[in-house]
């Protein structure tokens, strides 16, 4: 019998802060494991939280302790998992010390990998995994054991493995975890290989362990659930060595929307633990990511903006609301008269345009994407002002931004604003010049009732070339009124480049 009707439910596995640290460059000081660890289980639902090695550093294990103890009182001790190995008791012993309940031993999946690496005999390694195995549950632990690339031991050792788990037979090895190490796999090999395991052994809880070195984890990770296996494991936005691990996003919504399984995954929650993931690695999203990506949920063409408009035509499934996102408008070169339209319908300063006017507006928004330029919903007010031929008035103005930085010590930030007639004027200090003059900034807003925008991204561009005197671009991504906008400031200097984006938003803001 297939053993797909007997777990609608597949159980996910987070390895962001075990592979996903394994990313090039990529570091999480305990704090922040802390915080990962806390979204992941409280706000996402992972089933399973892989937290770190055993005996890697003193930080690791700071980390992976400071996680359990914030654990216990939640109920979630017995979700978090540590990786060990076999070495003679000494994984065990460390993981007994920071308190871990739940033991994931590294075998080796090829007799490849133990003749080579190892110097042992197949055999040998067998018995040390068992002893390895025993010893951990006379500790009182759970066990769930790794194949250290399975897929290569499929493709060339199918009975050692099946002696590696008949050894464990009378052992309580809770879930056997399969890992296709160098993402070498294809979707039918994973399918035939799964379908070989659940043959040999239709009682055992059997994970996939996918890397995405061809680009086809995904596929990969689908293959397995739909043959039959009980687990898939993740990262966060794909972190992990080389081309990464199975991101989460993109299993969760392949698993919701192309088979009869669920999981217990809070797909609202995909987009925010994926901007915090970023936040803390460092390795941004490729903008074009499913799910999470910037601008995935973007209509740029005209005519998918007029479908959307009439009729809905253009959505599908993966629609922005249903992970806590919106649908946005790019006005550039391809946009037409729906973009336009579609966009005037959430602004105000829009008021009064007639057809030919309007008509010109998109005229002049394609004739600046023929320069390259794409034109976001901070830039109309100018652009309808030059429509209108009336100048725009500066409702809020940055009259003064002074600057003052320090190899030792804060940076310092005097800034003087006028709004609506009235100024105000504060310093601040700050962890370099943009956060100190934000700081100054929101004390200037605090005293004419206003709240700053929340800042979502920033990014500099400068041409390439090494010129000191270089043009920088600044984009500063933001969050108000419930959708996100975005602006660019451009200047030789690189924080007078972002006061100017800033400027742009406070003004769109109160328009």
């Amino acid at each position: 019998m297939n053993k797909l009707k007997h777990h609608l439910n597949i159980e996910i596995l987070d390895t962001t802060l075990r592979d996903g640290e394994q990313t090039p460059g990529v570091s999480f000081s305990p704090s922040e494991k802390l915080e990962i660890a806390r979204v992941l289980l409280s706000r996402l639902h992972v089933d399973r939280l892989e937290l770190g090695s055993a005996r890697v550093s003193d930080g690791e294990k700071e980390a992976v302790s400071e996680i359990i103890k914030w654990a216990q009182p939640h109920g979630f001790s017995g979700q978090l998992e540590i990786l060990g190995f076999i070495d003679g008791g000494k994984s065990v012993s460390w993981i007994r010390d920071v308190g871990g309940q739940v033991v994931n031993f590294v075998a080796k999946g090829s007799v490849e990998h133990c003749k080579l690496q190892l110097r042992k005999t197949p055999r040998k390694h067998i018995d040390d995994v068992e002893k390895e195995v025993a010893r951990a549950v006379d500790a009182g632990m759970q066990v769930n054991v790794y194949l250290e690339a399975w897929s290569e031991g499929m493709q060339k050792d199918f009975p050692y493995i099946c002696d590696l788990i008949n050894s464990m037979e009378n052992l309580p090895v809770k879930r056997f975890m399969l890992a296709d190490t160098l993402g070498l796999l294809s979707p039918v090999e994973t399918a035939r290989y799964a379908q070989w395991m659940l043959s040999a052994f239709p009682e055992k809880h059997f994970d996939f362990h996918g890397h995405n070195d061809y680009g086809l984890v995904t596929a990969n990770s689908l293959a397995a659930v739909q043959s039959g296996f009980s687990g898939v494991h993740t990262t966060i936005n794909g972190l992990g060595e080389r081309a990464g691990n199975q991101p989460l996003a993109q299993l969760v919504v392949a698993v919701h929307d192309f088979t009869g399984h669920r999981t217990r995954i809070t797909e609202k929650e995909l987009h925010h633990a994926s901007q915090l993931i970023q936040s803390l690695s460092g390795k941004r999203c490729p903008w074009n990511m499913p799910v999470v990506g910037s601008d995935v949920y973007t209509h740029t063409c005209g005519v998918h903006a007029d479908g959307d408009r009439k009729g809905g035509l253009y959505g599908k499934k993966l629609r922005p609301e249903r992970f806590g996102r919106q649908q946005d408008i790019a006005l550039g070169k391809l946009a037409g008269r729906a973009s336009v339209e579609t966009i005037l319908e959430d602004t105000s300063w829009s008021s009064g345009l007639n057809p030919e006017q309007k008509e010109f507006l998109l005229s002049e928004i394609i004739r600046l994407g023929d320069k390259k330029k794409q034109v976001s919903s901070a830039d109309l007010p100018y652009i309808i002002a030059g429509v209108k031929k009336t100048p725009l008035k500066k409702v809020f103005q940055i009259t003064r931004a002074d600057f003052r930085s320090s190899l030792h010590g804060m940076a310092h930030s005097c800034v003087a604003v006028d709004f609506n007639g009235q100024s105000a004027e504060y310093s601040a200090k700050g962890d370099g010049g943009y956060d100190a003059f934000v700081r100054a900034l929101k004390k200037c807003l605090k005293q004419f009732g206003l709240t700053m925008p929340k800042l979502i991204d920033y990014e500099e561009r400068i041409p390439p070339g090494g010129r000191t005197d270089a043009i920088v671009e600044t984009t500063i991504t933001w969050s108000f009124g419930g959708r996100t906008h975005i602006t660019t400031g451009v200047d030789s200097d690189q924080v007078l480049a972002a006061v100017a984006a800033t400027e742009k938003m406070i003004n769109f803001m109160v328009q």
